[in-house]
């Protein structure tokens, strides 16, 4: 992580590293599977090499994910993670049918 986020909220630090293109993918292609290199790289679309090898050791450093026997997987934080997405994905839902509805009465 970057050093201007080592005196700010920790948050936001996190935040800056989710943010990052196709981490929070590689997580969420993580979320069951243990995968290969290759099969992380066509489950995301065919990002580059680059791109997903620059990501992994990303989130490896910041740990949430971790090499297995097979290829990578969440780890423990990885899951808790997960968890935590939760209650943000249930506020999603509301939000986007909220947006919906606005939408549609706009029409």
């Amino acid at each position: 992580m970057s050093s201007s986020h080592t005196a700010g909220e920790p948050i936001m630090a996190l935040l800056d590293l989710l943010g990052r293109r196709w981490a929070m993918r590689i997580i969420w292609e993580l979320r069951a599977d243990e995968l290969t290199f290759r099969q992380l790289q066509q489950r995301c679309d065919s990002i580059s090499a680059t791109g997903l090898n620059a990501r992994l050791h990303e989130l490896r450093d910041a740990e949430i994910i971790e090499n297995g026997p097979n290829g990578y997987r969440l780890s423990g934080e990885g899951r808790e993670l997960l968890q935590a997405y939760e209650p943000l994905g249930t506020w999603a839902r509301r939000w986007a049918s909220r947006q919906q509805d606005r939408f549609r009465s706009a029409q």
